[in-house]
């Protein structure tokens, strides 16, 4: 059970020369997401050696085009590829239409099934659960309808406390399912032997919550609490509240004080303004409410084990 989250790209609006816009690659529980998809993602998939082909799901956060002007490009490169098997993709309604419409006018070469789950919903729903990983939408507020995402990984089943096993001799290899399986033991005197004897105490899931542009919205609270690690815009310096509130960002102090009410244990930010040439600024401010503050930065890779 890990996760190892790659920044791709984390900077605002335009492309520029060493700045690229919002992609992150997450791989948690053995599950590999690609998280919105801007101009020049696939690129830096490739100079940062991430597991290109081993994607099979994208999630996208809103159409705006520095969230997802490149995923067309990269779905063509999977059918130059031959790739053959299906890709689902997630987002906004209206994701599905420009999707297909680029592809179509450019006689794309995309031939594998691509299964679009198109969002509408301004309330949490799940969105997607395998054996391994769940994934939750965290609604947002921005200038169109948007969402941030939550991954948790799936418990693992309970595992044997050998020891404390062995101390019964009518236990034996034909319960170790049901132990596993968090059933208590009744031996043939009649007593029970509680399950939380036989078993160790669970690691808990880890989870990661994407929070992409928003304003400042503490209702999502609940629903990234405890969060292991959380990555939240931070477009402004908290000189510029104003601008953060008429252009619906938030400001490195919003993004912090979210960190802390949620009880997260690690806080990410990115979504840089071109406005600014010293990105330490936005640590430095939001470390005053929230210590444990990263920078999103290209290639930079956070591991959580």
């Amino acid at each position: 059970m890990s996760i190892n989250l790659t920044i791709l790209g984390c900077h605002s609006a335009t492309p520029r020369a060493n700045a690229f816009p919002t992609a992150q690659y997450l791989e948690i529980n053995n599950r590999h997401f690609l998280i919105d998809c801007g101009e020049g993602t696939q690129r830096q998939m490739r100079k940062y050696k991430v597991g290109f082909t081993k994607i099979n799901h994208i999630f996208i956060s809103h159409l705006h085009g520095d969230h997802f002007y490149g995923l067309v490009g990269l779905l063509s490169t999977y059918g130059i590829l031959s790739r053959e098997k299906e890709l689902h993709i997630f987002g906004p309604k209206g994701i599905k239409e420009v999707t297909l419409l680029q592809l179509k006018i450019s006689q794309s070469h995309a031939k594998y099934p691509i299964i679009f789950h198109e969002l509408t919903s301004k309330k949490s729903e799940l969105i997607f659960e395998d054996d391994k990983v769940s994934v939750r939408t965290i609604p947002l507020k921005h200038r169109v309808y948007t969402n941030g995402y939550l991954f948790t990984e799936k418990e693992k089943p309970k595992k044997l406390h050998i020891d404390n096993i062995n101390h019964y001799e009518e236990i034996d290899r034909a319960d170790y399912n049901n132990i596993k399986a968090g059933r208590d033991i009744v031996l043939s005197t009649g007593e029970t032997i509680p399950n939380s004897e036989l078993t160790l105490p669970p690691k808990k899931p880890l989870s990661f919550a994407f929070c992409s542009d928003t304003v400042y919205k503490p209702d999502i609270i609940p629903i990234i609490k405890n969060a292991d690690l959380l990555y939240h815009e931070t477009t402004f310096l908290a000189d510029k509240t104003d601008l953060a509130k008429k252009t619906k960002h938030s400001t490195t102090k919003e993004a912090a004080l979210i960190a802390k009410e949620a009880s997260v244990n690690e806080l990410i930010i990115g979504h840089y303004s071109g406005r600014y040439k010293d990105i330490t600024l936005f640590k430095d401010e939001a470390q005053e409410i929230f210590k444990n503050t990263k920078l999103a930065e290209p290639g930079k890779v956070f591991k959580i084990i």
